[in-house]
């Protein structure tokens, strides 16, 4: 079964300062029909000003991960870690027992775009933890590329729970194949561009829920308006 979750049906969120949008339930955006898909319960794609961003604020029992699109990302947590991000660059923290973070656009004069993902991780009660990675183009460049996964595997940051998540740069030649087994569910999600999934087209910011189905089938990449290529992620999650 495919459902499309449409770019222009998400939340939306004015802040001044942050313009969000929120492809599942979030703070004072609420909608039964979207609360969440298994384990993935957050995908808000986040706009900050230069010199702005999220204070210092806590959290628990969740896997957070953010991915940043463009500008310049800087996070502070109570674990002592402190790094600015970059395009390519992936984060996860893991709230565990409870984390307290502030994340802010570093700069004073280009906008911060990125988004942040909720994953309800599988134990709870652990240790609070944090782990970056950085993903060149080439290594996303007309394959899928696995970023985060439960075991850490091929390089990936290591997220708490029986979860994959790839990331992809695919050409308008390219068909992209991922299986899925039984008890699988699948996610995808288009960062910019277009692309057929399973024979349904996605745009800029569009989704796509697949269930009971063993395979999913990406081809017929193409640009945006402005010229920017296709970019997506893929998740592999259980029911």
């Amino acid at each position: 079964m495919l459902q499309l979750r449409k770019s222009s049906d998400r939340g939306v969120a004015d802040h001044g300062w942050l313009q969000s949008r929120h492809t599942f339930s979030f703070g004072h955006y609420q909608d039964p029909q979207h609360m969440g898909f298994g384990p993935l319960l957050v995908i808000n794609e986040d706009r900050v000003t230069p010199g702005q961003g999220f204070g210092t604020h806590g959290h628990r029992d969740m896997e957070i991960i953010s991915f940043v699109l463009d500008g310049a990302l800087e996070h502070k947590d109570s674990l002592g870690t402190g790094s600015v991000l970059h395009y390519g660059d992936v984060q996860r923290m893991s709230a565990g027992t409870g984390v307290r973070h502030s994340e802010f656009n570093s700069s004073a004069s280009d906008p911060l775009h990125f988004l942040q993902i909720w994953i309800e991780p599988s134990v709870k009660g652990i240790p609070p933890g944090y782990e970056e990675k950085h993903f060149t183009p080439a290594a996303k460049q007309g394959q899928l590329r696995l970023i985060a996964s439960s075991d850490g595997r091929d390089g990936s940051v290591l997220i708490h729970q029986d979860a994959s998540i790839f990331a992809a740069l695919p050409g308008k030649e390219d068909i992209l194949t991922h299986d899925l087994a039984a008890g699988r569910t699948g996610y995808v999600h288009v960062i910019r561009g277009a692309i057929s999934v399973n024979g349904t087209v996605l745009m800029t910011g569009d989704a796509l829920k697949i269930s009971d189905e063993s395979l999913i089938t990406l081809s017929g990449a193409g640009s945006t308006e402005t010229g920017e290529t296709t970019e997506i992620l893929v998740f592999d999650l259980p029911y």
